[in-house]
């Protein structure tokens, strides 16, 4: 990034990383309080199934406990800042329930922050694809 040393860039990435895990605990306690700060109004979600969800839909799936997480573990994390917005792209393991149905799965997952006005970050694009065995 312009004009950013690399101790600069190496803050954001914590502060990057920081938000991430923020996410991931959310989702498993199924905190919309905390997810409705980390996600913003605009956002756009493409699943793995090609289904396409916005944040109220995300915030309403956690909120009635149709989608409950009970194992969110990331790997091969990938954090790339570039000015206002950010990409990640993790690996994750995954089981919980939707709608009552199990499920586990190996998905990536690639996010789109930006940062807000006050300093933090906000999601405003994501998408999550299968790894393949």
């Amino acid at each position: 990034m312009p004009n950013m040393d690399k101790g600069e860039m190496e803050l954001q990435e914590q502060q990057l990383a920081a938000v991430e895990e923020q996410l991931r605990r959310a989702m498993l306690a199924s905190d919309v309080a905390q997810l409705d700060a980390l996600i913003a109004d605009q956002l756009v979600f493409t699943d793995h199934t090609g289904r396409r969800y916005s944040k109220q839909d995300d915030l309403a799936a956690h909120r009635s406990g149709v989608l409950r997480f009970t194992a969110l573990e990331p790997s091969e994390q990938l954090l790339r800042i570039d000015g206002p917005v950010a990409i990640v792209s993790v690996r994750m393991r995954l089981a919980g329930s939707f709608a009552t149905a199990p499920f586990a799965a190996d998905l990536r997952y690639t996010r789109l922050w930006r940062r807000t006005e006050q300093g933090g970050w906000r999601i405003i694009a994501g998408h999550s694809s299968a790894v393949a065995a």
